[in-house]
């Protein structure tokens, strides 16, 4: 059985960053990656250090 990562959403929060700095910092370039991120909150009940910035992210994202 494959041991859980300490940090389950590292890679969605590596791809945002990546995400971000191809697109001049914009998160609403990055919308899907972002989601991806929340998914993985989601799907960790938030055990991740990389999921306390999700919610300013998703605040930032346009209606």
């Amino acid at each position: 059985m494959p041991k859980q990562s300490k940090e389950p959403c590292k890679k969605e929060a590596c791809d945002i960053q990546a995400c971000l700095s191809k697109n001049n910092f914009l998160p609403q370039k990055c919308r899907r990656v972002i989601e991806l991120l929340q998914s993985c909150c989601e799907k960790c009940e938030y055990n991740s250090t990389h999921c306390g910035s999700v919610s300013d992210l998703l605040k930032q994202k346009p209606k």
